[in-house]
């Protein structure tokens, strides 16, 4: 399973054939009368991980990250990242032919007035910008005299003779004791919010969304078991299913039949075209441009925003939070195995980061429950491990070297509940400055997960919490400190997340990762991750307002050897010792005796 990933990753990622693809779009350009075109990372629906089949940008320029775009003009062209890829891509790119450009700091819009003359005409896929994105890009176009065009057609399609049919995955129900709700009912709740904004109807074109509304998940995207599917909420009447038909057995769809019409995804533009005169819900998030072209073309009036269903999806009910914990302490069981091994095996100089990847999903899928991993491994030995979403390939694979840092981010999908968990390992001695990094980190990390807050605290409320320590040596990370994470869904989900933009309240029952972290390049990164789930917190005497916490749900061993209690309050010190008291008594029982030693050892107090 790893090998058939690391082969598709190593062919997207060699920069041979980038001149050529380049001179051919620049020429189908020219023939379609055009003088660039946008290239974002994306999909009809916007997910986070694509198809093989929609990775476009992968195609075009080598760069595999999950976020980025690029502009192609007839003489210059840029390849937009944010912090997290900006050494990634200066490794994948040819960077002759892109310049490479912050995604935030200097986005497409900015180079494009700088860049883009008058009277240009930039193309752009409608179906692959949402409607925001597309009027960013046409006020940059406007501002320097140029117009943007919604081409019919994506020229790299023209282009990409050997691209890869689109997936077909099985799509099966969620069995309602891991849903703790059944759709119909959830498709109640949703119209209840649809009256409130008020619209007559929701478009549903984010899958995450259709999956949870509709109690399915199905198999056509790496990591995450979505269906790449469509769907429509009326305020009256009949919800509908827009999925291809294979995808669906007899079984599944007269289950779907008894609460949801099931369409052609051809016939959604047909029905959208019959909407005169209704407002219409569009997620302003996930939702195509020419979902919006189409509705205003038929007389439909298009009410862009958030829809509803991603923060009512964020709060997990009981069966959903009851799953989340049996998965933790499944997963924790494998990452003990995993780590008592690297424990044992890693000094002798011998382990590579694919043999750590390797052996981590193997340990995973000795659990008999694994589904799929929930992200590509992040395993970064040494300066590799200051690349913060490194991915490893057979050319950049590196020896875990003696006296160095080693660096983990993995996660699990379990048909109970997802996963995702980061830890640094010393291996050998470390330095004193990475004790005082790492700590200062894991200062940032107790912060979050001991924060009391009130109803209505959002995440960029939280967020300094863990850069504090941080920030007192001059130091910071370039990325959020949490984010969302789905009940056997995606690992990053929506809408709240735990970051400087993180502008959603908390609510319980939310779970979302907390993973301060610091990279020094060239030379070594550290992440402690957990994750957390939002719950009512104790309220002291004479408190005025309810309050809320979090209670940690990953149970995996910090490195000891990385801490250095003299930066640690008393009761940071305290965090830890009963952290890990819970770490041992809850994994030590299920764990083989040699890895329940290593884990006693692991986890004794400070």
């Amino acid at each position: 399973m790893f090998e058939a990933r690391l082969q598709s990753f190593d062919d997207l990622s060699e920069r041979a054939a980038t001149p050529a693809r380049i001179a051919a779009l620049r020429a189908e350009l020219k023939r379609r009368g055009l003088d660039g075109f946008a290239v974002p990372r994306a999909d009809r629906q916007q997910n986070e991980y694509l198809p093989a089949s929609e990775e476009r940008l992968a195609w075009l320029t080598g760069f595999s990250g999950s976020a980025g775009a690029a502009i192609v003009l007839a003489e210059r062209a840029a390849l937009f990242v944010d912090g997290r890829y900006t050494v990634q891509a200066a490794d994948q790119v040819d960077v002759k032919i892109f310049a490479i450009a912050h995604l935030v700091d200097n986005p497409p819009e900015r180079w494009l007035e700088q860049n883009l003359k008058s009277g240009a005409r930039l193309g752009y896929d409608p179906w692959l910008h949402t409607t925001e994105n597309a009027d960013r890009l046409r006020r940059a176009c406007a501002s320097t005299g140029a117009e943007l065009v919604a081409v019919d057609g994506n020229p790299i399609d023209a282009l990409w003779t050997d691209r890869p049919a689109p997936p077909s995955g099985a799509i099966s129900l969620r069995d309602i004791n891991f849903a703790g709700e059944n759709a119909a009912d959830k498709l109640k709740r949703i119209r209840a919010e649809l009256s409130k904004l008020p619209a007559d109807v929701l478009v549903v074109s984010d899958p995450q969304n259709v999956a949870w509304a509709f109690n399915i998940r199905g198999a056509d995207v790496a990591h995450t078991p979505l269906a790449l599917a469509f769907a429509t909420v009326p305020r009256e009447g009949r919800p509908a299913l827009y999925v291809d038909a294979a995808k669906l057995d007899n079984k599944t769809r007269h289950a779907l039949e008894e609460f949801a019409a099931v369409r052609a995804p051809d016939d959604l533009a047909r029905d959208l075209g019959a909407l005169k005169d209704k407002v219409v819900r569009l997620d302003q998030a996930s939702a195509a441009d020419a979902l919006t072209r189409l509705l205003t073309e038929s007389g439909g009036k298009p009410m862009r925003g958030a829809d509803p269903i991603a923060l009512m999806k964020s709060v997990k009910n009981q069966a959903e939070i009851a799953g989340a914990r049996a998965a933790h302490l499944r997963d924790g069981v494998a990452v003990a195995r995993f780590l008592a091994w690297l424990d044992a095996q890693a000094p002798s100089g011998k382990l590579t980061e694919i043999d750590a990847v390797q052996a981590l999903e193997s340990f995973r899928r000795d659990t008999g429950a694994l589904r799929d991993i929930s992200f590509p491994t992040i395993a970064g030995s040494g300066p590799n491990g200051a690349i913060v979403h490194y991915r490893v390939t057979r050319a950049s694979n590196r020896a875990i070297g003696l006296n160095e840092l080693f660096l983990v981010d993995s996660g699990a999908q379990y048909e109970d509940g997802t996963t995702d968990i980061t830890r640094t390992v010393a291996i050998g001695a470390p330095r004193e400055e990475m004790r005082d990094r790492f700590t200062r980190v894991l200062k940032g990390h107790v912060a979050i997960a001991t924060a009391v807050f009130p109803d209505n605290t959002s995440g960029a409320q939280l967020d300094p919490l863990a850069r504090t320590a941080l920030w007192q040596a001059g130091l910071d990370f370039d990325h959020g400190t949490g984010h969302g994470v789905g009940s056997y869904l995606s690992v990053h989900e929506g809408p709240a997340r735990i970051s400087k933009l993180g502008t959603v309240a908390l609510q319980r029952g939310m779970i979302l990762s907390n993973e301060p972290g610091y990279y020094k390049t060239g030379g070594y990164g550290i992440r402690i991750e957990n994750l957390l789930l939002v719950v009512a917190a104790p309220a002291p005497p004479g408190a005025e307002k309810p309050l809320n916490g979090f209670e940690t749900l990953t149970l995996a061993a910090i490195d000891r050897r990385l801490i250095d209690t003299r930066l640690l309050t008393g009761k940071e010190r305290a965090w830890v010792d009963s952290y890990h008291g819970r770490v041992a008594e809850l994994l030590g029982p299920l764990l083989d005796p040699a890895t329940r030693a290593w884990l006693d050892a692991a986890t004794r107090p400070l």
